[in-house]
């Protein structure tokens, strides 16, 4: 699956992943082939930071 240009559908479908289907953030891009350090970086840029206490960004 390809994970979205727009920052808040990227937001929405990696929180949706991780709070549906993964219980980290690691084990979510491990599976979908995605670059952890990227996706972070474009959220992070959108105003996002990932919680691991949460398992999810905001």
């Amino acid at each position: 699956m390809e994970l979205p240009d727009d920052p808040m559908m990227l937001f929405s479908m990696v929180n949706m992943k991780l709070r549906d289907c993964y219980h980290s953030l690691d084990e979510l891009c491990d599976d979908m082939n995605v670059d952890k350090e990227l996706l972070v970086n474009k959220l992070k840029a959108a105003g996002f930071e990932y919680s691991k206490e949460n398992n999810k960004f905001w």
